[in-house]
């Protein structure tokens, strides 16, 4: 399996993970030190993975509200062992941008770090 078919079995499980709320599913899509800056309203968003996880399995997921799966890869660059995607991830009334810095290790591909803001549609 190539690198890019590979990553976009990490994306899978990213997206699956964050829409029903499966956060063992979304931990795997991560590296373990992984972390998550961003911004939300204007606001300086940072947390490590630990205490993101915790935030998803706090809050009700977008497939518990109904809310339409459209979540989608943008772009996915690969050089060798590293890799940049750009993930479009609308949900809980947000239109999220996801820039993924992916990085394999022991033959295994894992995001570890997550950049995003929310974009008006």
């Amino acid at each position: 399996m190539s690198s890019h078919e590979q990553i976009l079995r990490v994306l899978d499980a990213y997206f699956g993970g964050i829409y029903a709320g499966d956060v063992e599913r979304l931990r795997s899509a991560f590296h373990p030190t992984a972390v998550l800056w961003g911004e939300i309203q204007g606001q300086p968003y940072h947390k490590n993975l630990e205490d993101y996880l915790q935030i998803v399995r706090a809050r009700q997921s977008p497939q518990a509200l109904g809310e339409r799966y459209a979540m989608e890869p943008i772009a996915i660059e690969v050089h060798g062992k590293i890799a940049l995607a750009k993930v479009r991830c609308p949900m809980l009334g947000f239109n999220y941008t996801d820039l993924l810095s992916l990085l394999e290790q022991d033959g295994r591909w894992g995001i570890v770090a997550k950049v995003f803001t929310h974009l008006e549609p």
